[in-house]
């Protein structure tokens, strides 16, 4: 990226992921939310274009981009559904995972299926009583020779019980973050299970259940990076996770922008467009300043997380806030300027209203994001 634009690499892949969106994603998204139908040949395809592994290392099959290209490809596919958008960021994050802290021999059983999306995967952080406190998690993993025994549960689980693999965060220690471990888990090992998928104000195109653990044997192997380094690598996912959430904010909204612009010069009252009239000019002038103002964090934030820059936490978490906090802000506005028609299901802006509600939640919620932010200004 030069100082204040795109390199053309970049554009490219912009625009790669812009046409899939048009021709895949958009004229089929409001049958998926509508339907409860989880996408997955469109997310298969998605994965022959290099989506599910887009920083997964050429050395394993991924196109290893960083993460500006992979918040540029989110945001293009938010456009058409936010929730199909960030279901392929969370596989992707999944399979980074294994890339980065996994062995030789679990990159060799995982990443060849992942790669393309015909294995999806799965990250298992929030449990049902430990959300912000993530370290404050339950699940425990006892070591029992070649085995890790794994019991408890994980609640919010993207995926559960559709993805095959698992990239889950255990206890094989002390409480707090340093007795946390990863290890990969499968769905058919004996003693997994998931509860009913969850009913949920949006994210409809994408299954959502609770993953459960009765003993289950997992193979020592499939320990990601050493035991008690689960919490850093769960935390070192999140800060590429945030952009890539943010990113799908700043999608949906430029949507809901650009279906707003056209509504209001269509409709009429009073006898002229109601894009005729300033409050409608200050409202819209007011939604793109606020989202380009936002978009420019984040490319920023994500170029500092690509370079391993030191303050690439604090961006990351900058970003997500005011990406998902703007994003939300606008599509209540777009919705605001359709009127009545904004609250029907025929027109987008009510099912991007819905989607976009919960960004301000996950990847850590938007007031954990200011402690962070806090945190490393008091530090200094």
């Amino acid at each position: 990226m030069s100082q204040f634009d795109l390199t053309s690499d970049q554009r490219e892949i912009q625009d790669l992921a812009r046409r899939f969106t048009a021709d895949a994603i958009t004229p089929n998204a409001a049958e998926w939310d509508e339907k409860h139908i989880f996408p997955r040949d469109t997310i298969r395809a998605a994965g022959e274009l290099g989506f599910g592994s887009i920083y997964v290392s050429e050395e394993w099959g991924g196109i290893g981009l960083g993460r500006l290209e992979a918040a540029l490809i989110m945001e293009e596919m938010a456009y058409g559904c936010p929730s199909t958008s960030a279901f392929i960021s969370i596989h992707n994050m999944a399979s980074w995972m294994i890339d980065t802290y996994g062995g030789q021999a679990v990159k060799e059983k995982y990443l060849p299926g992942m790669v393309p999306m015909e294995v999806l995967g799965s990250y298992c952080l929030t449990e049902a009583g430990s959300g912000s406190d993530a370290a404050a998690l339950k699940t425990r993993a006892v070591r029992d020779g070649d085995h890790y025994v794994v019991s408890g549960s994980k609640q919010f689980i993207s995926g559960g019980g559709e993805n095959e693999v698992y990239v889950v965060m255990v206890r094989t220690g002390a409480d707090g973050p340093k007795g946390i471990s990863c290890v990969v888990i499968e769905k058919d090992m004996p003693g997994v299970s998931f509860g009913a998928r969850e009913r949920k104000l949006g994210w409809h195109s994408q299954p959502t259940a609770q993953v459960n653990f009765d003993e289950v044997r997992v193979p020592v192997g499939n320990l990601l990076g050493q035991e008690g380094q689960g919490f850093s690598i769960a935390m070192s996912g999140l800060d590429g996770g945030r952009l890539n959430i943010g990113a799908c904010s700043l999608g949906g909204a430029q949507r809901c922008i650009d279906e707003t612009v056209r509504y209001t010069k269509e409709r009429k009252q009073f006898g002229q467009s109601i894009a005729d009239f300033q409050n409608t000019q200050f409202m819209l002038a007011d939604m793109l300043t606020e989202l380009e103002a936002a978009r420019a964090l984040l490319y920023a934030a994500a170029a500092k997380v690509t370079a391993g820059a030191p303050d690439k936490t604090r961006f990351a978490a900058m970003a997500k806030r005011l990406a998902t906090d703007t994003g939300s802000s606008v599509v209540d506005r777009a919705l605001q300027l359709h009127g009545g028609y904004g609250y029907l299901m025929d027109y987008p802006i009510e099912r991007f209203w819905r989607d976009l509600r919960v960004h301000s939640i996950l990847e850590g919620t938007n007031q954990v994001m200011r402690m962070i932010v806090a945190r490393d200004m008091l530090r200094d």
